[in-house]
Order: structure tokens, then C-alpha cells, then sequence
């Protein structure tokens, strides 16, 4: 179902803490910017694509959404929570986070550790099917015995997106977490992630930079400024290319090529 209520920013400032040691060439500690100065805005569940380039306030957004970081000023409510009165038991049953770039270090078996968090989430091992489900979308069969520390960066990337949806969390908040896929396993997962949200009454919010696989299934999208400004809409009201080039900074027949050229160099980054 759709709320325009499910996440509320009200009059939100937050700026990340100076880095001690972190100063300028005339020894004066630096300052990081204001990333949400007075920000408020209403909204809504579902499948939601955060669009942008980097540095644009997407992954901050979603760790004040998620309650992973808290405002300096103003209030963040999920679904009708205000963000800091909730415990972390709390928040994890209204919010599972994957983060960019994340990593679990531990020797245990994919098995292992699936039936681990399907049993002790919120779904308490009672949501018929759906382990299996998750096993077969994300393509795990071949990786159940194998260490979670001895996966590649694309296994692991699939096994806590299994993860994050068997825990069974209200909402499911992903920044960047398909980019070491193969593009017929981003395709497979996002899709999934859209029927995923209409079976089960879920949001997802999903920071990622294929603009055609937002286009074809995001049900709301949110495009990011570099002066951290917002637009929300569907995607075709969002994303126009007047838009898109006012986001991005270059012309938008170029975008296409400049996403091909990304996944060429985080694939030689990975050795893929």
C-alpha cells in the first residue's frame, strides 16, 4: 500500500563531525559542509530509487532514514517513530540497512548463516517459503557451504541482500548493493525487490546508478542534487533530461556512457 506517511524529515540539519587531525594548509581543522540544513519533506513506502551523483546526500539521507545516524537538529519519524526514542531492537524491526561497500567478516557457512538470521529476525522462521525464495532469486544454491569471508564481492553482495529481506524488517534500506553484479543479476534482483515490496506490504529504498533499471521499475523516485536539493516523482517526471543534466552535470545522451564506464572500472577494480 502507498503512504505518503511512512517517513517524515521535519525542519532536519545534520553535518558529519570534524575529523580530528583533518586540517587545512594553514592548520585550521576543516569544517565538513552542511549536508541537510532545514530540510523537511513527506515520504512515501513502496519501491523507492535514489538517483544522483556521488556525494549528493544519498547515502546520508537513507542513515538518517534507517535511524543509523541521527539529525543535529529536527526530527526524522519512521513510520510514525521519531528515530531517536526508539531502541536498536526497535529499529532494526522497522528498518534493515545494507551499506555500500559492506563487509561481514566471519568464517561460517552462507547455510548457516541464512537460517540463522530467518529464525532469530523478525520473520521467526514462520514466513512460509520464503528462505527458499531467496536462495533461488539471488542465485545462492551453489554458495550454502561455502565461508562467508571466502565470497567474492558479487556473492556477497547477493547473500546480505538475502539477508536484509529474510530478517523481515518493515522496510529495507540499500545503498549501492548490486553494483559487483552481472547486469542480467541486477536486473533479476531489482525486479524481484518491485514484486517483493507489492507481495509483502514492504519499502525498499535502493540508492543505485543503472538509470534504466530506475526507469523500468521504480515505483517513486528520488533525484539528488549536488547542492543536496531533492525531486520527487515518478520516474517519468523525474527523470527528464533537462533534469538529469542539471544533476549530473554533463549532457544527458552521455549518461549511458558514463554508467558503461563505471561498471568497466569497478570490474577491473574487482578483477572480474
Amino acid at each position: 500500500m502507498f503512504c505518503m506517511s511512512f517517513l517524515k524529515f521535519e525542519d532536519v540539519h545534520f553535518a558529519y563531525p570534524p575529523v580530528e587531525g583533518d586540517v587545512d594548509e594553514d592548520g585550521k581543522q576543516i569544517q565538513p559542509p552542511v549536508i541537510f540544513d532545514h530540510f523537511s519533506a513527506e515520504l512515501p513506502s513502496g519501491f523507492v530509487s535514489l538517483v544522483g551523483p556521488n556525494a549528493s546526500g544519498k547515502s546520508t539521507f537513507m542513515l538518517l532514514a534507517a535511524g543509523r545516524v541521527l539529525p543535529q537538529e529536527g526530527t526524522v519519524q519512521l513510520l510514525g517513530r521519531d528515530t531517536r526514542s526508539i531502541s536498536e531492537e526497535e529499529r532494526d524491526k522497522l528498518a534493515s540497512y545494507i551499506y555500500q561497500n559492506m563487509e561481514l567478516d566471519t568464517d561460517q557457512e552462507v547455510r548457516e548463516l541464512l537460517d540463522y538470521v530467518y529464525t532469530n529476525g523478525s520473520l521467526c522462521g514462520k514466513a512460509s517459503g520464503a528462505l527458499d525464495e531467496v536462495k533461488e532469486v539471488f542465485e545462492l544454491q551453489d554458495l550454502l557451504d561455502k565461508k562467508f569471508n571466502a565470497l567474492s564481492k558479487g556473492q556477497l553482495q547477493r547473500a546480505l541482500a538475502a539477508f536484509a529481506l529474510l530478517y523481515g524488517s518493515k522496510s529495507v534500506f540499500m545503498d549501492e548493493p548490486f553494483f559487483a553484479l552481472e547486469e542480467r543479476q541486477k536486473e533479476s534482483a531489482v525486479k524481484y525487490l518491485k514484486e517483493f515490496c507489492a507481495a509483502k506490504n514492504a519499502t525498499v529504498y535502493i540508492s543505485m546508478h543503472e538509470l534504466d533499471l530506475t526507469k523500468k521499475y521504480a515505483q517513486t523516485v528520488m533525484l539528488f542534487y549536488p547542492n543536496h536539493d531533492i525531486d520527487l516523482g515518478s520516474a517519468d517526471e523525474v527523470l527528464t533530461d533537462k533534469a538529469l543534466e542539471k544533476s549530473y552535470g554533463v549532457p544527458a545522451s552521455m549518461l549511458k556512457q558514463s554508467e558503461e564506464l563505471s561498471r568497466e572500472q569497478i570490474a577491473r577494480r574487482l578483477n572480474f
